[in-house]
């Protein structure tokens, strides 16, 4: 069983969704998302991706991550009923690692209907089942005020609900107004009124904006 490849980037091909990695003169074809396949490098530069292999009757397929968090994600969203290893790197390939943990425990439906070939139905299966398996992934006690002793904190608790519904109201996606709600409430501490959270909120998303336009 191959659980990782260090080697030479040989080719990468966006259409088909694989690169070819070099490991002692032996060519390794791994299907990878598309955020796994931008950061790989040139042909000729070194890599190392890590694997999951799968093994048919018909053939043994590789799956190549860029780092541990995409891998153990392609390994939950495979335990889905009617989502194989192609469509987990389709939604890996439009929803991050971190931005998929907010979408699943926001209930975020619409963030994962963007991959090809998940609609409402699958996409609402996904959030369902996987809500309750993230584990420590989910958001903590620690992450917003007011929830109980190692219980996940539920989008439709209080305030944190009704701010998460406000920022809804001005365009903004379910899954990073509850990221920023969270961040807001973990600042802020127990009893945060909700238009406290709202100022917060929007001064947390504007930070990250700046911060993505100056690492451009």
């Amino acid at each position: 069983m191959i659980a990782k490849l260090a080697g030479i980037v040989d080719s990468i091909e966006p259409k088909d969704g694989s690169a070819v990695i070099d490991v002692g003169g032996v060519g390794y074809l791994a299907f990878c998302s598309t955020r796994t396949l931008g950061l790989l490098p040139q042909p000729g530069g070194a890599t190392r991706l890590l694997i999951e292999t799968h093994v048919r009757e018909d053939h043994i397929h590789l799956y190549g991550f860029i780092d541990a968090a995409e891998r153990d994600w392609f390994r939950r969203l495979t335990t889905v009923q009617g989502v194989g290893a192609r469509l987990a790197l389709a939604i890996l390939s439009v929803v991050a690692p971190d931005a998929l943990t907010l979408a699943i425990v926001a209930q975020d439906k619409a963030a994962l209907a963007r991959a090809d070939g998940v609609g409402p139905r699958l996409a609402a299966r996904i959030v369902n089942e996987l809500r309750d398996k993230i584990g420590a992934l989910a958001l903590t006690p620690s992450a917003a005020p007011g929830s109980g002793a190692g219980k996940p904190v539920g989008i439709g608790e209080g305030a944190i609900a009704d701010a998460v519904s406000a920022l809804e109201n001005l365009k903004i996606g379910r899954a990073e107004a509850y990221g920023a709600i969270t961040a807001a409430a973990r600042k802020l501490g127990d009893g945060a009124a909700v238009e406290a959270l709202i100022t917060a909120a929007l001064q947390e998303l504007g930070q990250q904006q700046s911060e993505r336009r100056a690492a451009r």
